[in-house]
């Protein structure tokens, strides 16, 4: 598996965004983690929901940091800039990805003011053991975490979901949060029929094909398997940004045990 171009795209698009940052942090970081990468033009449904996806995971930072948590994980993380954008003195910001992404990011962060960034955490999803890979990286499971889960989850099938998710829960000390966008569609669809239709729409679904799409009662329910109980969730269309209504839930969820 080589280097996202889904994670370089999106990456690229939010750079253009006006967005918060703390007093420490750089509001130019995501524009200078995009060096050099290819110009994107999403098109206005996809641009739509990354707007509404970034309001919501900039927000679930900013009110974790406030609130007093001071690990960040950031899962799937590509080129995701919190870690800078949000820099806070005694916050601490693991991303994990996989290893040919990390390489990458690690030149990034070298080549720029990158002090205070985040821990890179190199890992594939689908066979390392989540929770043993952050304590090699310092995280404390005794402590509350922030978990993102943004944009990834479409991209794993439900083992691999129940897998990640349960190891985040498993290093979610008391006080944990999980924040996660989900790809839903509506009741009384066959989720096989949308997958196919939405994966023929895109152009990089033969190196990075969508997995999991289906109602967001049964997204619910992957998450509790999980071990995560769904506290709060909006249709990102709510967030005001023309997203399509149906298509994503932006949830936030408690361990549960």
């Amino acid at each position: 598996m080589g280097l996202s171009r889904t994670s370089q795209a999106v990456a690229v698009t939010r750079a253009g965004f006006a967005r918060p940052h703390s007093a420490d942090g750089d509001p130019d970081a995501q524009l200078k983690l995009c060096a050099g990468m290819r110009p994107v033009v999403l098109g206005e449904h996809m641009l739509a929901s990354l707007q509404a996806r970034t309001i919501f995971f900039d927000g679930q930072v900013t009110a974790a940091i406030a609130a007093g948590i001071s690990q960040i994980v950031v899962l799937g993380a590509g080129y995701d800039d919190r870690a800078l954008r949000f820099r806070t003195p005694g916050v601490t910001v693991f991303e994990v990805d996989h290893p040919a992404t990390q390489a990458d990011k690690q030149g990034r962060l070298a080549a720029i003011d990158s002090s205070g960034g985040p821990v890179l955490v190199a890992a594939d999803f689908r066979h390392d053991d989540l929770p043993s890979m952050l304590a090699a990286a310092g995280h404390d499971a005794a402590l509350p975490s922030l978990f993102l889960c943004e944009g990834l989850l479409v991209y794993l099938d439900e083992p691999a979901t129940i897998g990640l998710l349960g190891g985040a829960r498993a290093a979610a000390g008391e006080g944990s949060v999980l924040a996660a966008s989900l790809s839903t569609h509506a009741e009384g669809l066959d989720s096989n029929v949308v997958l196919a239709r939405a994966n023929a729409r895109r152009r990089t679904a033969d190196e990075e094909p969508w997995l999991t799409i289906v109602p967001a009662a049964a997204q619910v329910s992957l998450l509790a398997r999980a071990g995560w109980l769904v506290t709060a969730s909006a249709d990102a269309a709510d967030l005001g940004t023309g997203a399509e209504a149906g298509r994503s839930l932006l949830v936030t969820a408690r361990p549960t045990g």
